[in-house]
């Protein structure tokens, strides 16, 4: 499964980097991307554990981007 999600208040290019490299890296993900210009967050998982990934992926951006809010 493929979903794309905003982001609000990410505030540099680095982070974003940092957030996708944090979530390609848990189990289950296909892939992912972080956009800092669009302010958009795209993951392709299993879709039998998706809502737990997302899950992992929230609190793995909060530790790189406290601030930062996915719109989900």
């Amino acid at each position: 499964m493929k979903k794309k999600f905003k982001l609000q208040d990410l505030d540099c290019a680095n982070c974003a980097a940092k957030m996708e490299e944090a979530i390609k890296k848990l189990p289950g993900v296909h892939d992912a991307s972080v956009s800092f210009l669009m302010q958009k967050m795209t993951i392709d998982a299993e879709d039998e554990k998706f809502d737990e990934i997302m899950k992992q992926a929230v609190e793995a951006c909060a530790r790189v981007e406290p601030d930062c809010k996915i719109i989900l």
